[in-house]
C-alpha cells in the first residue's frame, strides 16, 4: 500500500480550510494553492508550502484533496487550470465536495486516463465538524486507494467508510443530506407552531435535543445556522436535493418526488426559521440581562 507523506489541498473555505489545517497538524507535508490570498489564513498555524498555481502544486503531492463548490469547479481545476496534466502517475485525487454520482464516475474515468487515481469522498459535518475534526467521510473508489488515503481522512474525521466504487461515496452522502434536509423541514414546521404557541424556543430546542425528539437538524438550527449562513447554504441544499432525486431515478430505485418536495421545502424555509430562532435567542439574552 502506498504511504502518503505529501498532501496537496485546494479549496480553503469555511470547511476546507480547517480540513487542510488538520492535515498539517497530523504531520503531513502540506501543499496549498488558493485563488484568493486571504484564504491562506486558514493554514497559517501549521507548516505548509504555498504554490503559485494548480499545476505547480500537482507536481508536489502524492494525494490532492479538492474541497470545491460543485462539479463544474472540479472540472475547471482538473482541466481548465491544468492539474491533471501535471500530476505524477498514481497520484490520488480526492473530491471532498458533494455532487452527482454519475459525474463522479465520469471524473474517475477521466482521472484514470490521465494516470491518476480518483476517490470521491464527500464529507458531512460542515465547518463546525471540520474545526472539531469530527467530520464523516463517505468514500467511493478502490480499496487500495482508500487505504492509502485513510490516514489523511482520519486527520479531520471521526468516521470514515468506504461505501463502494467511485460514485458510491456521493450516493451515500446524498442520502445523508436528503435525511438531514427533510428533517430540517420537520424542525421548521414544529418550531413555527411552538413560536405561535408562545413557547421559549431556545429552551425548547435545548430540552428536545436532550430528549427523543432531538436531531442533527434541530441542533443545527439551535446552535450553528445563523441567518447569514442560512442564506448561503439553502441554495446548496436545493442543489443536493436535486442531485439526490436524479441519482435515485437514474439508479431505478423508485420515485423520489415526495422526498424531493419535502427537502426543497426544508431548504426554502431555512432562512426564515433561522431568523426566528435568532430573535428568540436575543430575547432570551435580554431577559437574562434584566434579571
Amino acid at each position: 500500500m502506498t504511504t502518503i507523506s505529501r498532501v496537496g489541498f485546494i479549496g480553503l473555505g469555511d470547511q476546507g480550510g480547517p480540513m487542510a489545517e488538520a492535515v498539517g497538524e497530523r504531520g503531513f507535508e502540506l501543499h496549498v494553492w488558493a485563488r484568493r490570498p486571504a484564504s491562506l489564513a486558514a493554514v497559517e498555524g501549521v507548516p505548509h508550502t504555498v504554490h503559485g498555481g494548480v499545476a505547480e502544486l500537482a507536481a508536489s503531492a502524492g494525494l490532492i484533496g479538492l474541497c470545491l463548490r460543485d462539479d463544474a469547479d472540479l472540472w475547471d481545476v482538473l482541466d481548465g487550470q491544468g492539474l491533471l496534466a501535471a500530476v505524477a502517475p498514481g497520484t490520488i485525487i480526492v473530491n471532498h465536495g458533494t455532487g452527482d454520482p454519475a459525474e463522479a464516475v465520469r471524473l474517475g474515468d477521466h482521472v484514470a486516463r490521465a494516470g491518476g487515481v480518483y476517490l470521491d469522498a464527500p464529507v458531512s459535518g460542515g465547518s463546525p465538524g471540520a474545526r472539531a475534526r469530527t467530520l464523516t467521510t463517505f468514500a467511493g473508489g478502490s480499496e487500495d486507494a482508500f487505504q492509502a488515503a485513510r490516514p489523511v481522512f482520519d486527520a479531520f474525521s471521526d468516521t470514515v467508510t468506504l461505501m463502494g466504487p467511485v460514485g458510491a461515496g456521493q450516493f451515500a452522502k446524498l442520502f445523508n443530506n436528503a435525511l438531514t434536509i427533510t428533517n430540517m423541514k420537520n424542525a421548521e414546521d414544529v418550531l413555527g407552531l411552538a413560536a405561535r404557541a408562545g413557547l421559549d424556543l431556545t429552551a425548547l430546542i435545548d430540552v428536545i435535543n436532550a430528549s427523543s425528539g432531538g436531531s442533527a437538524a434541530l441542533r443545527s438550527l439551535g446552535r450553528d445556522i445563523t441567518p447569514e449562513l442560512a442564506e448561503h447554504v439553502h441554495p446548496l441544499m436545493e442543489k443536493d436535493m436535486r442531485h439526490f432525486a436524479d441519482a435515485v431515478r437514474a439508479g431505478g430505485a423508485g420515485d423520489p418526488s415526495e422526498v424531493l418536495r419535502r427537502g426543497l421545502a426544508g431548504a426554502a424555509g431555512l432562512a426564515g426559521t433561522a431568523r426566528m430562532v435568532a430573535r428568540a435567542r436575543q430575547a432570551a439574552a435580554r431577559a437574562g440581562d434584566a434579571v
